[in-house]
């Protein structure tokens, strides 16, 4: 086992640490696509639901971490400009349920 550590470059319980959190971060990532192939399954349809989004975002994030923390380009570049995108579609998920909100307070008023 500590060959294996130490070919990974993991040479300290903090590394041991990090290492750790991006695994956990890699597999919150990859659930995202289970949760919206069940969703898609569900509805018959191709779906994209909300908590695909809130897995990317938080994903997206443990994963940048780790990369800043490893000084990884390639894992900081990818993760950092889709951190900026899943936080945005979550966003405007929001904005659309509080006017549809605003829509449907609005059609019981006027009744």
């Amino acid at each position: 086992m500590h060959d294996i550590l130490l070919f990974f470059g993991i040479d300290s319980a903090t590394d041991l640490a990090w290492l750790i959190i991006g695994l956990f971060a890699q597999v919150m990532f990859s659930l995202r696509f289970i949760i919206q192939w069940l969703s898609s399954e569900r509805e018959k349809r191709s779906v994209i639901p909300t908590a695909f989004w809130w897995f990317s975002l938080f994903g997206g994030l443990t994963l940048l971490a780790y990369g800043l923390h490893r000084r990884e380009p390639v894992l900081i570049i990818g993760q950092a400009m889709g951190v900026v995108i899943y936080a945005r579609n979550i966003v405007l998920i929001h904005k659309a349920e509080r006017r549809e909100r605003g829509e449907a307070r609005s059609l019981l008023a006027d009744r």
